[in-house]
């Protein structure tokens, strides 16, 4: 009896397990890009919660480089971004050499030092909208975005 017990453990085993031996979930469709709007706003909300935790404007430095205006000693200068939307944002700064990521709340101004005579990309995401400029920057840069 014993044995007729183990075998039918060990029988009901192997049938369970090669059952479902692969027999993986096929994914038949992915998301497209375009049926992701409705997470984009959720997306950079997340974003800005995490960079504002740990951003250190440079308040500073940009106000040294405005009131100076423009110091031609300076190798930096300043880029400012009001936000004129009722949504937060998250602005990416690059050039070659550089990255950084602005957190700008609604109805704020967000603000960074850049190295002058550089090629720069300023991209974000504003109420599910999204921004993109290319800009060569030689002299302090203000803009505002609205929705």
């Amino acid at each position: 009896m014993k044995k007729l017990f183990a075998f039918s453990i060990i029988s009901f085993s192997l049938v369970s397990c090669s059952s479902y031996y692969g027999s993986y979930p096929i994914r038949t469709s992915y998301p497209s890009a375009s049926g992701n709007t409705g997470n984009s706003a959720a997306n950079t909300e997340r974003e800005y919660a995490e960079l504002i935790k740990t951003y250190k404007p440079e308040t500073a430095a940009v106000l040294n480089d405005l009131l100076n205006e423009d110091s031609p000693s300076n190798p930096n200068t300043s880029i400012s971004v009001e936000n004129q939307s009722p949504c937060n944002m998250v602005l990416t700064v690059s050039s070659s050499g550089f990255f950084k990521k602005i957190p700008i709340g609604s109805g704020k101004v967000g603000y960074t030092m850049v190295p002058k005579n550089k090629n720069y990309s300023l991209s974000g995401m504003l109420c599910n909208s999204s921004y993109q400029a290319n800009k060569f920057i030689t002299t302090s840069y203000a803009i505002k975005i609205s929705n």
